[in-house]
């Protein structure tokens, strides 16, 4: 019902903004007159120019009843434009915010304002350049960007954090036309003023070389150095018959983007309409937008490039998870330690940034999800990209096969050539019978090609389809050797996923679908397909925290799902054993408290050390932090999402989550 109610306000008010408002003005007699349900008028003066304005300022309807919450503030420029459009959206789509319209100044020359109208301030207080026409600036004054910017901070914001109950880690920005303007001179001067920033339609025609010279001023994005993120979500629109904001916000949006921020989420919208039209489709689809960060449930980021997902403003912490029908049970942290629960306090650290990039977080423990928490671009009902987590769900495609009895346990030491009937044998290089399944899953092939042979491999994309992809790199390898099948981390998976191909009914991809992800209820997920024509097998799959969750409940209770046998206990338990050991130079997430790394069937293994007494845990691993991390003897199951290369996720687990648990189970 309360989206219908929008696009009925959406029908009303389109001719009103078609007609908008860069040239209207108040007539006189009703300068005082602005009146709204629920909007409170309060004059401030920016104290440094004592130029007089007004705050238009709407609280949210349960603001009273509820005075231990704080409260996410909407900050918005041209206030008498913007106020009722974006009262009515967040009404509908985002209710618990506090608005703040910031109008033009009040006592400016009353013959000025009479000749071009109540807004004419916003000439000078929005832009940062002055005009090089003389009559131009003497006129308005332009360039007095840096001077409004100062009063929004020092006394707009300040005055606000102090007369209301506000979230200080979510304040947001919201400016049309010069407004986005505005916007963008902030977010590339004063960026920690707002944690996200709505720019619709900025009026950057001839600006972006300036705003490029701000951007130099603030310095490169450094790893090693927090201080250089812009920490910053930023949503821009444009109309789509603004061809002239084409080119100038492209520029802009690639500035952002080069910088190579991991704390910059930057999404570009093109809307329906010209400038004046354009208006209340942003208006709508920004508070939409909006409420996507501070919501850990995404209603309009399905199809957004993981990296263009804004960070949430404020990290969800659940210690009672919801139980959504999803084939996961649910139970409660609080039958852990009450007093001083280790795994709180460091949700806490990571919500504070103090661990990296931290997406999700979640913990069950007996086959019960007791623990659920997101972070940064974590989102409950996003899939999130896996990298080599992938190689462990191939792997478990792989036993269900063999349960189905189109592979048998004895095949997994046979030659792989030997179930690719489409190879010329003649053309492939000496030990290529060598590979076994055993020995691609535990990234033994032996095959070594060099960077440059590579390449030649790969100008030729034709030859790579189907079969011709395992023909093209038996063909480009070194020969196969006992010496050459040691550990190398490298394209073992793709010869996994062509014997699955060839011994399934049908495709891969349909046996996937069908007898993995179906069972398991996963329908939530993405599962890219590789230059062979076939899935990809060890990187480009998305699935959610709670879909990894299920992977690591099918391992943990030994290939059973439901109390359906989908995968063999005997399988499951060679698959995560450690069949051999990597060593410990380069444990991924590792730390002092993780030795004894090793390696299965595409799943990792190390001992974790707590109090004396070390601890085995299998887990799926993949590049910028995912992980699903089983330690049997505790029954406990850890899912981790990430975008941090350099985390410490084993280390934290065996510190900060086990001894949580192991209380637990002294207390019986």
């Amino acid at each position: 019902m309360k989206t219908i109610k929008l696009l009925l306000l959406l029908t009303l008010i389109m001719p009103v903004y078609t007609a908008y408002a860069q040239k209207v003005s108040v007539p006189k007699d009703e300068e005082s007159s602005f009146e709204l349900p629920h909007i409170r008028v309060v004059p401030i003066k920016d104290r440094k120019t004592e130029r007089n304005y007004e705050l238009y300022i709407k609280l949210p309807e349960g603001y009273a009843e509820n005075k231990d919450k704080n409260y996410p503030v909407l900050y918005f420029t041209d206030a008498m434009w913007h106020i009722e459009i974006l009262s009515a959206s967040t009404e509908y789509m985002l209710e618990e915010v506090i608005l703040v319209g910031i109008s033009w100044q009040k006592d400016i020359n009353e013959e000025l304002k009479k000749e071009v109208g109540e807004h004419v301030s916003r000439f000078r207080d929005y832009s940062f350049r002055e005009s090089d026409k003389p009559e131009i600036q003497s006129k308005y004054q332009l360039g007095q960007a840096n001077k409004h910017l100062n009063f929004i901070r020092n006394d707009v914001i300040d005055y606000i954090d102090r007369q209301y109950r506000t979230d200080t880690n979510s304040r947001t920005y919201f400016g049309y036309s010069m407004g986005g303007e505005f916007g963008a001179y902030i977010l590339l001067t004063q960026p920690d003023s707002f944690n996200n920033y709505i720019l619709g339609s900025p009026s950057i025609k001839n600006e972006v070389p300036y705003l490029s010279e701000f951007n130099s001023k603030l310095g490169p994005y450094e790893a090693a150095n927090k201080n250089s993120s812009l920490h910053a979500n930023v949503f821009i629109t444009y109309g789509s018959l603004e061809q002239e904001m084409i080119a100038p916000i492209d520029e802009f949006v690639s500035l952002l983007k080069d910088r190579r921020d991991p704390g910059l989420a930057v999404l570009k919208e093109v809307v329906d309409g010209d400038h004046q039209s354009a208006f209340p489709r942003t208006a709508l689809r920004s508070v939409e937008w909006l409420a996507s960060v501070m919501n850990p449930v995404s209603g309009n980021l399905k199809e957004v490039s993981f990296w263009d997902i804004p960070q949430l403003n404020k990290a969800f912490i659940n210690t009672t998870p919801e139980d959504r029908k999803d084939g996961i049970s649910v139970g409660k942290l609080s039958e852990l330690s009450a007093d001083s629960d280790p795994i709180l306090k460091l949700t806490q650290e990571i919500a504070a940034g103090e661990h990296g990039n931290y997406d999700a977080l979640l913990i069950a423990h007996k086959n019960k999800l007791v623990f659920e928490s997101y972070y940064k671009k974590g989102r409950s009902n996003l899939p999130h990209p896996q990298a080599s987590a992938t190689k462990a769900y191939t792997c478990l495609a792989v036993g269900r096969a063999i349960q189905l009895g189109y592979l048998s346990m004895e095949d997994l030491n046979k030659p792989l050539i030997d179930f690719l009937k489409n190879l010329d044998r003649s053309k492939l290089k000496t030990g290529a019978e060598k590979i076994t399944l055993a020995k691609a899953m535990t990234m033994r092939s032996g095959i070594r090609i060099s960077d440059e042979d590579r390449e030649k491999m790969e100008k030729d994309s034709l030859q790579l389809i189907g079969q011709g992809q395992i023909q093209s790199m038996l063909a480009y390898s070194d020969p196969i050797t006992d010496a050459s099948q040691t550990f190398k981390y490298q394209s073992d998976p793709e010869f996994v996923m062509q014997v699955l191909e060839a011994v399934v009914p049908g495709s891969a991809k349909d046996f996937i679908k069908r007898e993995v992800l179906d069972p398991l209820g996963i329908v939530n997920y993405k599962w890219l397909t590789a230059p062979s024509g076939l899935p990809e097998a060890g990187w480009r799959t998305s699935m959610t925290s709670r879909n990894m969750l299920k992977w690591g409940i099918l391992v943990q209770n030994k290939g059973k799902w439901e109390g359906e046998q989908l995968i063999s206990e005997a399988y499951i338990k060679l698959a995560t054993s450690r069949i051999l050991l990597t060593g410990d130079d380069d444990i991924f997430g590792g730390g002092e408290a993780v030795s004894k790394q090793g390696y299965g069937f595409f799943w990792w293994s190390a001992d974790l050390k707590y109090d004396g007494k070390t601890y085995f845990c299998q887990s799926a691993q993949g590049g910028g932090g995912q992980y699903i991390i089983l330690i049997e003897e505790l029954d406990l199951l850890v899912v981790v999402t990430g975008h941090d290369n350099d985390n410490k996720t084993l280390q934290l687990t065996a510190e900060r989550i086990l001894p949580a648990f192991l209380r637990r189970e002294q207390r019986g």
